[in-house]
């Protein structure tokens, strides 16, 4: 069956949110702070396993299509300064989470985490191993820019234990690249890709963009089998989000040359049917793995978690987010720290906690964000999984479900005995379908990016 461009636009046309959390990060508020972290921190339970995230919001060039809390930078003074604070925050979080409390997964992000200075790379890796425990086969990953990456910088994150590397591509084609601001060539990428594995790193992770300025079926064709001759065990094909409502930046983008929405489903389902050939297996909405890693198993097991990095093996009991604007989520709900980065350090500096804001979870915020996830994740929704304990919130999210089912014109779900299933066709859309059981989504108007 083959949708018809009306149905694309009637479903892929809502802007929703990309449901990494939920609450969605438009519904904190500064009524969750430091003294909120502190207690929530302190009630973590005994032998509770963590998944530290560090972000590092600087880069050296502006790509205009980024989405990120970042600040270009040429010198390294202010690089080095937020690194102090990054690992006073560190101390500062470990002192106060109990003491037998175990690391099981580590990322770092940005901005570009690999603008530090090699030394300065190991000096935070060993930080965070100084300041808390770590399993024995705790994942280490950080996401590189392969642009002037050099062998001692890929020296010092494997010295630090980095397990898997995430690199940004999202496009090779150089007229593409033009309209982005980010020139870079395949053959530097793939010169990163062999330092990388010559440093005993074997998990590759791909990122690539589909719906950039310019960039049509061949392009995008082009790119994923230049991808594929790296040999990743991964590859996020993301949809680019043109907020520059958000980001100002982006405008620096020509909205004209962006594909329309037909064209971006067009895009993604090509990309899906060519890395589907190649091995690769679907992981929700946006990630492929091959069968042998560890995402495909689980996602095969229906383990597969999803948070502020996307789609992950990370069941970790909480996240603690490290860095201007990181997010963290404790068993009672989420924070994040100041966006601004001189505000976090002056906070940090002081000795205190940088949370700005966040949100604690109701009974109900728990039960649909559940079912968010695990609709994200495994593309079904079963009333045997839903809470008993609260009946009132179990007869809305069902009512939910019911909706969804009644008024599905286009063949996205299949009605089972206790829910339904998400078929091939609805996949491209499922953050429109969890939108259903997004109860703030008519409480607040928010704007985000197009659903598909």
């Amino acid at each position: 069956m083959t949708l018809s461009p009306e149905a694309i636009l009637r479903n892929a046309a809502r802007l929703t949110p990309r449901y990494t959390s939920y609450p969605t990060a438009p519904h904190f508020h500064p009524g969750v702070g430091a003294e909120s972290y502190r207690d929530w921190l302190s009630a973590l339970p005994p032998g509770a396993s963590l998944s530290l995230y560090m972000h590092v919001p600087f880069c050296d060039t502006l790509c205009w299509f980024c989405g990120c809390h970042t600040k270009i930078t040429r010198r390294y003074e202010p690089v080095a300064a937020y690194l102090e604070a990054l690992m006073r925050e560190i101390a500062l979080t470990a002192a106060a989470a109990p003491k037998d409390v175990q690391v099981a997964h580590m990322h770092w992000g940005g901005g570009s985490p690999t603008i530090l200075e090699p030394q300065d790379i190991l000096r935070l890796a060993t930080a965070a191993r100084a300041a808390f425990r770590f399993a024995p086969d705790a994942e280490f990953a950080v996401e590189v820019d392969p642009r002037g990456m050099t062998q001692e910088a890929v020296g010092a994150l494997a010295a630090g234990g980095l397990t898997r590397v995430s690199l940004g591509v999202q496009d090779f084609d150089p007229k593409v690249q033009a309209k982005i601001n980010r020139i870079q060539t395949f053959e530097e990428t793939q010169r990163v890709v062999q330092m990388f594995r010559d440093a005993g790193v074997r998990s590759l992770n791909i990122d690539a963009i589909y719906g950039l300025p310019a960039q049509h079926e061949a392009e995008l064709m082009h790119t994923l089998d230049l991808s594929l001759e790296l040999k990743p065990d991964r590859i996020a094909l993301f949809g680019y989000a043109h907020v520059p409502w958000m980001k100002t930046h982006q405008s620096q983008i020509n909205e004209e040359e962006l594909p329309g929405v037909v064209e971006r489903y067009g895009l993604a389902e090509a990309a899906g049917a060519r890395l589907t050939r190649a091995g690769f297996e679907r992981i929700g909405v946006d990630h492929f793995a091959l069968p042998t890693d560890t995402l495909a198993a689980a996602a095969r097991q229906h383990r597969v978690q999803r948070n502020f990095q996307g789609y992950t093996v990370d069941p970790a009991d909480a996240l603690l987010g490290f860095g201007a604007s990181a997010i963290g989520r404790l068993p009672q709900g989420y924070v994040q720290n100041e966006t601004a980065i001189m505000r976090y350090q002056r906070s940090v500096d002081a000795g205190d906690f940088a949370i700005a804001r966040g949100v604690a979870f109701s009974d109900e915020d728990r039960l649909r964000g559940d079912i968010i996830e695990r609709l994200m994740c495994d593309m079904s929704f079963s009333t045997r999984a839903l809470d008993g304990s609260r009946s009132d919130l179990a007869r809305a999210a069902q009512s939910c479900a019911e909706t969804a089912l009644a008024e599905d014109r286009d063949g996205f779900l299949r009605a089972t005995p206790d829910g339904f299933v998400v078929t091939d066709l609805g996949r491209p859309f499922l953050r429109t379908i969890a939108a259903r059981f997004d109860a703030y989504l008519t409480m607040q108007e928010a704007r985000h990016s197009l659903a598909v």
